[in-house]
């Protein structure tokens, strides 16, 4: 999944994929990425998500600007 990810973002122009983090016994983690557009972003790379078995269930964060306190987001469970 990584890797696809990697190449989306390095053959288009939606943004930058900026790693992960994951618990050390991968119970948790998160994937980050940033654009300038979340809902373009999210449309590009939901179908990589969406074929993942372990990210069924998980939350997507959509966020419209920096993460400050009052900025607008949206909670997708994928």
């Amino acid at each position: 999944m990584e890797d696809k990810l990697e190449e989306i973002f390095s053959t288009s122009e939606i943004g930058e994929y900026d790693g992960n983090e994951m618990a050390t016994d991968l119970s948790d983690g998160s994937l980050y990425m940033y654009g300038l557009n979340a809902d373009r972003l999210f449309e590009i790379v939901i179908p990589i998500l969406s074929e993942t078995a372990f990210i069924k269930g998980a939350k997507a964060i959509k966020r419209y600007g920096s993460p400050n306190d009052g900025v607008k987001q949206t909670e997708i469970i994928i």
